[in-house]
């Protein structure tokens, strides 16, 4: 996917971003290959079977330091997604909240990133997704990056 900007995109989130956040995050998440749910939309055939995963990522941290900044999170896509994700990405920049595992409720600023690629490739993609996962709740020490996978038509 190209994006305009160096390699990034970012925008504001809306509301139904945020609900999916509070959803998304703070339950397990569930992998499935989605490749056989790509079905033509509405007697089409356009496009081609494609994965659609946004992760979403949290910016307050727990343990006294301050929160990531956006230097510190575009850092991190450049050195931990970019490399796996060559063909493209879009990181959508809102506010989120979510129950941690303490009960409290935290509102922070929060990024969506989405990644589009090939459904033969869900496999072979879901290992990347879960190491930048969890590359960055140890990085910053977070509980948790919110996951949610759809099949998707896709035509550049």
């Amino acid at each position: 996917m190209y994006v305009s900007k160096p390699y990034l995109l970012l925008t504001a989130l809306t509301a139904m971003v945020t609900a999916l956040l509070v959803v998304v995050v703070a339950v397990p998440v569930v992998h499935a290959d989605l490749s056989a749910q790509c079905a033509p939309v509405a007697g089409t055939q356009r496009g081609d079977a494609y994965i659609d995963t946004r992760l979403f990522f949290g910016t307050g941290r727990h343990n006294g330091q301050p929160p990531v900044t956006d230097q510190q999170f575009l850092a991190f896509v450049a050195q931990q997604v970019t490399p796996r994700f060559r063909s493209g990405l879009t990181i959508e920049k809102g506010r989120g909240q979510w129950r941690d595992r303490s009960g409290s409720v935290n509102r922070e600023r929060s990024y969506e990133l989405i990644l589009l690629y090939p459904a033969s490739q869900a496999r072979a993609r879901d290992a990347d997704i879960e190491r930048i996962r969890d590359a960055y709740k140890r990085a910053y020490g977070m509980e948790s990056v919110g996951r949610a996978d759809e099949a998707a038509r896709v035509n550049f």
